[in-house]
């Protein structure tokens, strides 16, 4: 055999044993490792002792044990405590004083004096105010004014339209009528005890119908030394519709 080919056969002997030797040296690492692995597993876990006080304590006393009171706990907040409340009254109310008024510097002048009214009560009074003349201011004298001498009878209102025609005859509607009343004047201007003095025309209600509008009539009584007349006698006259044309 030739030297190349026996050199050639060690080196492949070599490397066999070589990767024989790192085979079983692995496969016994691994062995090692489980058996160390299981001895480990198999033990019971140690518990580790802490340090410090046990985890309780029994005390026994012969006399109970002094109760500690406990701190307060801080009131929440701060700043300065608060003010004490007070209690506002309202002043009572004092009374209406009248209000004093200054006395004037100067003193009010006289009034003058009034035209027409006497400067004392007159004995019998009268209708409006006494004239100037020769009297002592009662209304009683010569003179000229409204307050002396003698008035007759003046009308003061008189019966409206629509009064009148509420009072037509309702037979006699389209007809024109008159009346002429006499009556008394009494001193609250009323007339009174009227009566019927002429009817124009006769038969149809027309005296009935002035009767009856006479109560709407006022006059002021006449005086007499400004004095009123009570009875005076007057004539009123009353047309009822439209009077013809002539």
């Amino acid at each position: 055999m030739p030297e190349t080919e026996i050199q050639s056969d060690r080196r492949r002997a070599r490397r066999r044993w070589r990767a024989f030797a790192v085979f079983g040296g692995v496969a016994a690492a691994e062995i090692a490792l489980i058996l160390m692995l299981g001895q480990v597993k198999g033990r019971p876990p140690r518990t580790p002792m802490a340090d410090g006080p046990p985890p309780f304590e029994v005390l026994l006393y012969d006399t109970p044990p002094p109760i500690l009171e406990r701190p307060s706990a801080p009131e929440a907040g701060g700043g300065a405590p608060a003010a004490p409340s007070r209690i506002h009254t309202p002043p009572k109310p004092q009374p209406d004083r009248p209000r004093e008024l200054p006395s004037p510097s100067k003193p009010a002048p006289q009034p003058a004096p009034v035209v027409g009214v006497a400067p004392s009560p007159s004995p019998e009074p009268g209708l409006g105010q006494g004239g100037q003349g020769t009297g002592a201011g009662s209304g009683v004298g010569a003179g000229s004014g409204p307050g002396s001498g003698s008035t007759g009878p003046r009308l003061i209102t008189g019966p409206s339209m629509a009064q009148v025609r509420a009072n037509h005859p309702r037979q006699a509607r389209s007809r024109y009528g008159r009346v002429e009343l006499s009556c008394r004047i009494r001193l609250d201007s009323r007339l009174e005890a009227c009566r019927v003095v002429e009817e124009t025309p006769v038969g149809l209600g027309f005296g009935a119908a002035g009767l009856a509008v006479a109560d709407y009539f006022r006059f002021q009584p006449p005086t007499e030394n400004g004095r009123p007349l009570e009875g005076q006698q007057v004539t009123v006259g009353v047309d009822f519709g439209i009077p013809p044309r002539r």
